[in-house]
């Protein structure tokens, strides 16, 4: 009978062990994602202020027509969203 009840407690033991290693790396690969995340929003939140100062620049400068200085402001702004998804994959 003693046999068994240490049995339990071994069986037991390992279940918890087991339940705490697996709840410790869910928590590091959630923190991990929050990181790239978060990266990845100050990439793209960059990019987008950059984007705006360069159409300013680029309209105040006069040498470009509006729609050349929306494409320039287009293309950094997809430049950022590029970055954004190298740093998330």
């Amino acid at each position: 009978m003693s046999e068994s009840r240490n049995g339990r407690w071994r069986r037991t033991g390992a279940m918890l062990a087991a339940a705490g290693l697996l709840a410790l790396s869910g928590s590091a690969l959630a923190t991990n994602q929050s990181q790239q995340r978060q990266q990845g929003r100050n990439a793209n939140q960059s990019a987008k202020h950059e984007a705006r100062t360069g159409k300013v620049d680029c309209r105040a400068a006069n040498e470009k027509s509006n729609s050349q200085c929306r494409h320039e402001k287009r293309d950094t702004k997809q430049e950022g969203r590029q970055q954004k998804r190298d740093i998330k994959y």
